[in-house]
Order: structure tokens, then C-alpha cells, then sequence
């Protein structure tokens, strides 16, 4: 009876899990075949359900309404350039919050902690003054500079540092190695996954970005995909084919990473929830 039990609960945990998946797939799917057809054929009754002949004529229109090749390569400029700067800030604050003792710790992290709760339309205004002031309207530093300092990544690295024995930094510095050697040497390496985490969520999110690249970015030579797409929804008339397949090219490179790294990402952001 139990074991009858057990399978059936195993049965339905599975069929739940298939339910969520195919769920999970439609929209994908939904995409990719719609960006092979015509937006008239997408609206069509019934819309169809195979991949058409419409994938070059689409990709070409979608070259020439958005220059769909400059804005990957200037979302691959600024997503890489914040990614490296941002888990490097985030790693050297989040190893001071662990592994240094100052009066006023305690209080710095909860004041870091406090900003995640700030929403980020509260900071538009000011911020766009700031960059206005600096004279960094419509440039890639005015994109990549104001959120170096990531709240999530600071404490996701602090907590990865804390439980790293003060023993072995202290051999390492009896041996004579400096603090910034110490870091990157001997404490940084310990800390991979969870940096491998924290680097695959910042290029996730940076390239993702909409709001802040559509306020700073003026020129359509700079623009990035997430606004470059936006441009494509008219007030009277929508190209949907050729913004789902913007939106199609847009989202493989992240499944792909997502594919490749899922084992880093999970195992980072685990790496300090259990402590021995």
C-alpha cells in the first residue's frame, strides 16, 4: 500500500513537472514561429502552428528598421564592461563586509541591504541629472556606471567570504602576501561559483535592461537590442514578426549561457546556504 502510495505521488510530481515544462516551452515556441511567418499570417484564424518561409525576409527588415547588428555589438559592449566591473565591486566590498572588522560594519550592510527595497523608478530622475550635469547624456558609461555597485552581489560574495577560514588569510599574510594578493590568490579562487553566479545574473540583467538605456541613449547607433526593439512598436502599426524575431535572437545567447553555466549558477547561489 505505501509503495502504491509513493508511486502514485511520484507519478503526480512528474506529470506536475511535465505540465510546467511544456508551459515553460509554448511561449519559446510561440516565438520562433511566429518570427518565420508574416504579421498577417501570425493574426491569421486558425495562426499557425509550423515554423513558415518568411525567416530571411524578416531578418532583413529587421536589419534595416532597428541596425540589428550594431545594437548587439554595442548591448555586448556595455553588458560585458558592467558585468567585469560589477562582480569585481561586488566581490571586493562584499570580502571588506566579510573579513574586515571596522567600527559601523553592521550598519553598512544593512544600509546596502536597505537600497534593495528602493525602487528604481525613484532613482530616475535624479540620476538623469546627475549623468545631465556630468554631460554623459547618450553615452556608455552614463549606462554602465551608476549600478556598479549591485546590492544582491555585494551580499551574495559577503556571504560566500564569511565562512572562509580567517586562519588561512593569516597564514597568508605570516607568509608575507599583501592584502590584495591575499584577496586574489588565496580567497577569491575559493569564492568561484558564487562569482560564476554573480556574473552570469549581472550580463543577464544588463542585457535584459530597458528603462535606464532607453532614458540615457538618445542616437540609434547606440542604442541597445531591449530599446532598439521598442522602436518597432509604432502608435498605429506593430511588426510583430520581426519583433519576435529580435525578441528570438535576443533570448538565445542567454538560454544558451543559462545552459552552459546552470550547475555554476545553482552551486553559487547554494554555496553559502548550508553551513557545516
Amino acid at each position: 500500500m505505501e509503495k502504491q502510495t509513493s508511486g502514485l505521488a511520484q507519478a503526480l510530481g512528474y506529470l506536475f513537472l511535465l505540465v510546467g515544462a511544456v508551459a515553460s516551452i509554448l511561449p519559446f515556441a510561440w516565438m520562433l514561429i511566429s518570427a518565420t511567418h508574416t504579421t498577417a499570417d501570425v493574426f491569421a484564424s486558425p495562426p499557425p502552428i509550423l515554423p513558415g518561409d518568411q525567416l530571411w525576409a524578416n531578418l532583413v527588415r529587421l536589419q534595416e528598421t532597428t541596425n540589428f547588428a550594431q545594437v548587439c555589438l554595442n548591448s555586448a559592449i556595455i553588458a560585458v564592461l558592467y558585468t567585469v566591473f560589477s562582480a569585481a565591486v561586488s566581490a571586493m566590498c562584499g570580502y571588506a563586509l566579510a573579513k574586515y572588522r571596522f567600527r559601523g560594519r553592521g550598519l553598512v550592510l544593512t544600509f546596502i541591504l536597505i537600497t534593495m527595497m528602493i525602487p528604481m523608478q525613484v532613482l530616475l530622475v535624479p540620476l538623469f541629472q546627475i549623468m545631465a550635469s556630468l554631460g554623459w547624456i547618450d553615452t556608455f558609461q552614463a549606462v554602465i556606471l551608476p549600478f556598479l555597485a549591485n546590492a544582491f552581489g555585494i551580499f551574495l560574495m559577503r556571504q560566500a567570504f564569511e565562512s572562509f577560514p580567517d586562519t588561512l588569510i593569516e597564514a597568508a599574510r605570516i607568509d608575507g602576501s599583501g592584502d590584495i594578493g591575499i584577496f586574489f590568490r588565496v580567497v577569491l579562487p575559493v569564492a568561484r561559483p558564487q562569482l560564476a553566479a554573480l556574473v552570469i545574473y549581472t550580463f543577464m540583467s544588463q542585457w535584459n535592461a530597458f528603462i535606464w538605456p532607453l532614458l540615457m541613449l538618445n542616437t540609434e547607433a547606440n542604442y541597445t537590442i531591449p530599446v532598439a526593439l521598442n522602436t518597432m512598436v509604432g502608435l498605429s502599426r506593430v511588426d510583430y514578426s520581426g519583433l519576435m524575431l529580435g525578441s528570438l535572437l535576443t533570448t538565445l545567447p542567454m538560454l544558451l549561457i543559462f545552459v552552459i553555466f546552470q550547475k555554476q549558477f545553482v552551486a553559487g547561489l547554494l554555496g553559502g546556504a548550508v553551513k557545516e
